[in-house]
């Protein structure tokens, strides 16, 4: 039953890749062959680019629809509000920034979903998702905390997949290796 609310959102495909271990070298040999300028992989065979295709064919999300973005109100309120609708619960936020919401928590939502009502199976599909996107696709420094910013576009159920969230993936991931490619060359080459 929660296979095909993850299919209808969009987020199935993603959903069942788990973690990849065990690629070090390969992993560093693509983060040496990464050039920023050029948002490509200088590989022997010529340059590669990663493609919205690409995020198609490997996370299965949507590329065509709204973008994923929007305005996030910092308040208390506002991440109150967005999760009582979202997980049926208040939430339990980061003392530093209410912008945040623990992932913990939302880990702990979703384990405890009965899935015995079509609600319940919504509730623990966008803990999931939530979860999908944080840890991820949308990685950062923080594996501890959420954005409440995607938290809009969890709330209706049968909206989720209208959004193009292969896009964000996208554009987080030349964001984020234009941004910190030197960084990450140097410690992984200390590993």
């Amino acid at each position: 039953m929660v296979e095909n609310y993850l299919c209808a959102t969009g987020f199935y495909h993603v959903s069942r890749i788990g973690v990849i271990r065990g690629f070090y070298l390969m992993l560093a040999a693509l983060v040496e062959r990464w050039r920023p300028e050029t948002h490509t992989f200088v590989l022997p065979v010529g340059e590669v680019i990663v493609t919205l295709e690409d995020v198609a064919h490997i996370f299965g999300l949507p590329i065509d629809g709204e973008p994923v973005s929007g305005w996030t109100d910092s308040s208390g309120d506002f991440l109150q509000s967005q999760s009582i609708v979202i997980f049926g619960r208040e939430p339990s936020v980061s003392h530093s920034s209410k912008s945040y919401i623990k992932l913990g928590w939302v880990r702990r939502i979703r384990d405890i979903e009965p899935l015995d009502t079509k609600e319940s199976i919504r509730r623990y599909v966008r803990c999931q998702i939530l979860c999908l996107l944080e840890s991820t696709l949308f990685t950062d420094k923080s594996t501890v905390y959420a954005h409440a910013k995607y938290l809009p576009l969890l709330c209706d159920f049968k909206r989720i997949h209208t959004y193009s969230w292969g896009q964000r993936v996208l554009h987080i991931f030349t964001e984020h290796y234009v941004v910190h490619h030197d960084m990450i060359q140097r410690s992984w080459m200390a590993l």
